[in-house]
């Protein structure tokens, strides 16, 4: 990865760093690694349009009418890799912005047999364990105590395939790191259901590796304020305020496109108030 925890004035476990080596010994070689080729490519004319196009209007921030055109594809091609992937994580976007909870599921449950078909098609495809990742971490909130544990425990080896498949893919690694902290943040009810009737919490789940995936995230794209703001709030858990205040700075310098990263870019603005008054008090503390 690209900066140790070490230089971040962290202390990490010998077995927690022990779990990076092989994600930063995959990076230095993905540029020699190729991917997998995963299915065929249409061979039609127009599927391979109908795939430029989606491709379009994901660029556009179309999302609706790029889930609709990949649908159109896959009606016409059910084994095309490239929109049973982007279906999936387009599903788990649009239905997320949904208050009423069975048109939540009704978007997640599409997703998740996009993403399954995707997988079906492309078992090593990093692209189809993030979007199966993407599906189970949507899915957790919604279900009851068991079912959502399952979901974060199967969660745990596709956030890592992922990673492992395409270490330069930033989404990626932002998933990871949410995952990561999700787990080390069980509520006391998780964690006793987990040590009673589930063989114990997931492994590996640290705040510490949270940082470390985020901040690799945060180095492959810093222009996406959904990491920056990711980032922040887990340096501000750490009290590390110096970090969160420089990550929160840059997202607020960043020129939000769509209403989400508008909604995101105003907690940043928070949190950097908070912030700001917090280190004020302390200090206030020190002068007294």
């Amino acid at each position: 990865m690209g900066l140790l925890l070490a230089s971040a004035g962290l202390l990490v476990p010998r077995a927690a760093r022990a779990q990076l080596r092989p994600k930063r010994a995959a990076s230095k070689a993905a540029a020699v690694v190729p991917a997998p080729v995963c299915g065929a490519a249409p061979a039609k004319p127009a599927l391979q349009a109908g795939l430029a196009e989606a491709g379009q209007l994901l660029k556009a921030y179309r999302e609706s009418e790029a889930l609709s055109r990949y649908e159109q594809v896959l009606a016409q091609a059910p084994a095309t890799y490239e929109a049973l992937w982007q279906a999936a994580v387009l599903s788990v976007r649009i239905g997320s912005r949904y208050t009423d909870e069975s048109r939540k599921f009704a978007y997640y449950a599409a997703a998740r047999l996009y993403a399954n078909r995707a997988l079906v098609v492309c078992p090593e495809g990093a692209e189809a364990h993030y979007a199966a990742a993407r599906v189970l971490a949507a899915q957790a909130p919604l279900q009851p105590l068991r079912s959502r544990l399952l979901a974060y425990r199967e969660m745990r080896p596709h956030v890592y395939r992922a990673t492992e498949l395409r270490p330069n893919w930033a989404e990626a690694w932002q998933l990871l790191g949410r995952w990561h902290y999700r787990v080390d943040h069980y509520s006391l009810s998780e964690r006793l259901y987990s040590q009673l009737f589930m063989g114990g919490m997931p492994a590996g789940g640290s705040t510490l590796l949270a940082i470390e995936a985020l901040r690799q995230s945060y180095e492959l794209d810093s222009g996406r304020i959904e990491v920056a703001y990711d980032l922040a709030r887990v340096y501000l858990n750490r009290s590390q305020y110096t970090r969160a205040q420089n990550v929160l700075g840059a997202a607020l310098r960043l020129t939000p496109v769509t209403a989400e990263e508008l909604v995101i870019s105003r907690r940043c603005q928070k949190m950097l108030d908070k912030l700001t008054r917090l280190q004020r008090r302390q200090l206030l503390r020190r002068g007294h």
